[in-house]
């Protein structure tokens, strides 16, 4: 019998603590300890029929169902209703979303593994158990990406114009125009490190692109060289363009790594070159500070940040012909078996053919370009103060325009009646336009207080960045609240009219980032309601000056209140079902794994409250088990934009109660991340929000999939007229123009 998930706990203790300071006595003891709490817990509240499923039977694996997820991804580059352009972006998706879930998620659990750890999943696999499942459910992901490549994307490019031309296609024009570029562009960066006693294996960095090569020969000093180590520097382009006849229409391209291999011979005189083999390492890439022991958390990070490079290696990515003793060679020096050697047919980061799209002027080869709307009710005013006051106003990007927030900052700076600005800053990008409003505002003398949250996975140097530049220009930044995480999306200015003070408030569900906002869907909201305001004040200070939690009115915070309110929603819900009463639940979010949460909704289940679920990523919740989740639907949305919006329904006897969060169900999210979720009051924006999100979602019988009880997912793909939620909400938008 397993437990409730604690692998968020254990993440968190590993991720705030340096490994070596727990030993694996102590792990065990939190584990065993947790282990039996929260198994009594779900004993006592699930009884009958539903406890005869066996706990480890109630859960998928979280790991397990990203890996789902990123199948779904990959279909997109195989389904022939996407431009071929954008498929190609699909699969660059697929191989990014996979470089990364090893670098954190597979990175955790063979450390988990190595400290002794037992099961700490629901479904009671041991970390040990669930990285076999990885290593089989991956390399099977992987040759399917590469068929997709070789056998759909590619042929189907050359049919357009588009061709990447293998060396032996190459026309003796094309290859001495490509010599000679080799001598000209390529040689001179090249640095060829020969093995023997004295140049022992170089350190190879995370996810670079290296070469190996096979030699036979002496080298300059008599010594026999057999194998030879050339990196290929990060600023040579990876997708070479040939020169095409101006205006023919047609596209040629060369990989690198097929360009070094026909001419490494040149890196090597008097030597026979034997076999080229490109290779990548993916590496651990986790930082570890514990933030308890230390002074500044800016300093500590950006001395760590060095370190992700040469982590711990976590897969060895190696061209398919390579030879048995180059193989045997490469996994003993990174300490890594054949479970985590990876064999590909091309190049080994796939994502670096995305670079086509942008080299290539056809536009029937991808989406056709959207201008997002600006809502009249913005557009025709001038002062959006003067628009905000008068009533809330939503925005769902990137269907309307990220714009108005960018000019509720701009007029924000630039107002001599605005005396503060307060902000959240989690993913903006580099060259942020709101980072520039920011700076302007502090320069102009403006109390401007910004919450930047380093530790945003990815984004941790260029946030060190922005919050040096802030600083310097006289803002006031904050780092968050050490073992939590500011994930909340919030943006407050403060504004002396007349006599009065007036706040004005901006919340939202995705990031402050102006290019997330024209791929990923998410909702804003402006306001200046009192109440809201408020809270939005308080939760400022909770933040940055480190209060007590206060009762808020009108706001969700989590770890606080956000879990608790949500848990009453649903017991309602129950209480409603089980008088006869309609009960339904709805619910939108990026993932599902927290197990409490999960608990209730079979609660709800059992009782007879109906439940839609459009969970995007990974789902531990099974639907559809008998006396347990019958009443339970989960689907997800795969389209053009990225399905980032996480929605709360509750029916509430008929009130109907909407949020809109920053959260989804997951246990980072409610216990150890900041987050806030916002009630929508307004009836003509509640029933956009359940129009636009669920009924146009669960109506989706184009670009959904829903999950079976077994765990697999299957294309809703029924006969009759199509909808897209997605396409719907285009169309919409080219209406109202």
């Amino acid at each position: 019998m397993s437990g409730l998930v604690i692998t968020e706990v254990l993440e968190s203790i590993i991720e705030l603590r340096k490994a070596r300071i727990l030993d694996n006595k102590k792990r065990l003891h939190v584990y065993d300890g947790s282990m039996k709490l929260l198994a009594n817990s779900i004993q006592s509240d699930i009884a009958g029929e539903q406890a005869a499923h066996g706990l480890s039977e109630l859960f998928f694996n979280r790991e397990l169902s990203f890996l789902l997820f990123n199948e779904r991804v990959l279909a997109q580059a195989k389904d022939i209703k996407w431009p071929l352009l954008e498929r190609l972006k699909f699969l660059g998706i697929s191989s990014t979303n996979l470089d990364e879930f090893f670098e954190t998620r597979v990175s955790l659990l063979r450390k988990q593994r190595a400290a002794g750890v037992l099961s700490i999943e629901p479904d009671n696999r041991s970390p040990a158990e669930v990285l076999r499942h990885i290593a089989h459910a991956t390399k099977e992901l992987v040759k399917t990406q590469y068929d997709t490549l070789n056998e759909l994307i590619l042929p189907e490019l050359a049919r357009e114009g588009v061709v990447i031309l293998a060396p032996h296609e190459w026309s003796p024009e094309q290859a001495l125009w490509l010599k000679r570029y080799f001598e000209a562009q390529i040689l001179p960066v090249l640095s060829p490190l020969g093995l023997d006693p004295a140049h022992p294996f170089p350190r190879v960095s995370n996810k670079s692109l290296n070469f190996i090569v096979e030699l036979s020969g002496k080298g300059a000093f008599g010594r026999d060289v057999k194998v030879a180590i050339v990196p290929a520097p990060r600023v040579l382009p990876r997708i070479i363009p040939l020169p095409s006849v101006e205006g023919s229409g047609r596209y040629y391209f060369v990989l690198l790594a097929d360009l070094l291999r026909t001419f490494m011979v040149e890196l090597f005189s008097n030597i026979a070159v034997k076999g080229v083999y490109q290779f990548r390492v993916t590496r651990n890439s986790n930082l570890f500070v514990d933030e308890e022991e230390i002074d500044d958390l800016m300093k500590s990070l950006e001395w760590e940040l060095p370190s992700r490079r040469y982590g711990e290696a976590v897969r060895l990515e190696v061209e398919k012909n390579c030879s048995e003793i180059i193989k045997n060679l490469l996994l003993k020096q990174f300490k890594l078996s054949d479970d985590e050697l990876y064999l590909v047919d091309g190049p080994v980061n796939l994502n670096r053919l995305v670079a086509i799209y942008d080299l290539v002027d056809l536009s029937q080869l991808k989406f056709d370009p959207i201008i997002p709307v600006v809502p009249k009710t913005l557009a025709r005013s001038p002062k959006i103060f003067e628009t905000v006051k008068q009533h809330d106003c939503l925005l769902h990007h990137p269907y309307e325009s990220f714009s108005p927030v960018q000019e509720f900052l701009r007029q924000a700076a630039l107002d001599p009646a605005v005396l503060v600005i307060k902000q959240t800053l989690y993913r903006t990008g580099y060259d942020s336009v709101l980072v520039e409003y920011l700076v302007e505002a502090a320069r102009r003398g403006k109390e401007v207080t910004v919450i930047v949250e380093l530790r945003a996975k990815f984004d941790e140097e260029a946030n060190i960045n922005l919050a040096t530049r802030l600083q310097e220009a006289g803002a006031h930044v904050s780092y968050g609240v050490v073992g939590y995480k500011t994930h909340a999306k919030m943006l407050m200015i403060v504004r002396r009219e007349g006599d009065s003070i007036k706040r004005y408030a901006h919340l939202g569900t995705g990031n402050y980032h102006e290019k997330t906002a024209r791929a990923y869907t998410d909702f804003g909201f402006f306001t200046a309601d009192e109440e809201i305001c408020e809270d939005v004040h308080q939760i400022f200070l909770q933040i940055t000056g480190l209060t007590k939690p206060s009762k808020l009115k009108r706001l969700l915070i989590a770890p606080f209140t956000m879990r608790k309110k949500f848990m009453e929603h649903i017991e309602a819900e129950i209480v409603n079902a089980k008088a006869g009463k309609q009960a339904h639940i709805m619910a939108k979010m990026n993932a599902l794994t927290d197990p409490e949460m999960i608990q209730a909704f079979y609660q709800a289940s059992s009782a007879g409250v109906k439940i839609d679920l459009i969970v995007r990523g990974q789902c531990s919740l099974k639907p559809g088990l008998a006396g347990l989740s019958e009443n339970i639907s989960v689907i997800s949305i795969i389209g053009r934009f990225l399905e980032h919006t996480r929605a709360y329904y509750f029916l509430s006897d008929g009130e109907q109660k909407v949020y809109l969060s920053s959260a989804d169900l997951m246990l980072r999210n409610l216990s150890q991340r900041v987050e806030i979720a916002f009630a929508i009051e307004n009836d003509r924006l509640k029933k956009r929000i359940i129009k636009e999100i669920f009924t146009l979602g669960l109506d989706d019988n184009a670009t959904s999939w829903r999950l079976l009880s077994n765990g697999s997912y299957h294309k809703n793909d029924t006969i009759g007229e199509k909808i897209a939620i997605q396409t719907v909400l285009l169309n919409r938008l080219a209406a109202s123009r």
